[in-house]
Order: structure tokens, then sequence, then C-alpha cells
């Protein structure tokens, strides 16, 4: 299935925005997600479905000052 990462098009396998993230190497990285421009907590990745075409941002903390 093909959707936007960070602005970036790419095609994926999977079909929840959990597996999206484990596909992409996240695993249980720390991270900020948005589907759609909507934020998605953790605890709703599993249930998050995803479709073609679907934006998605994924954004990890950052330190410094």
């Amino acid at each position: 299935m093909k959707i936007t990462i960070n602005g970036t098009s790419t095609d994926v396998q999977a079909d929840t925005l959990a597996m999206v993230l484990e596909e992409l190497g996240y695993g249980a990285a720390k991270v900020a997600t948005a589907v759609n421009e909507s934020f998605v907590p953790m605890a709703l990745r599993g249930q998050t479905a995803l479709a073609p075409g679907d934006r998605i941002e994924i954004v990890t903390p950052r330190q410094g000052g």
C-alpha cells in the first residue's frame, strides 16, 4: 500500500499504524505519531487502520537547548 510518511511516498505491507512502525524499524522507540494530521496516542496505534494515500507523521524526541 502506498502512503506518505513524513512527506515521502512510501510502499508498506502493514495495515495498522503499529505495524507500519515495526516495518520501518521504529519498534519500541519513543515517537509521536499522527495520521492525516490527527494525533494518535501510543495506546491506539494497533487499532488505527491505514488506507492507501494516508499521510503519516512520525516525530522523534530531540535533546538540546
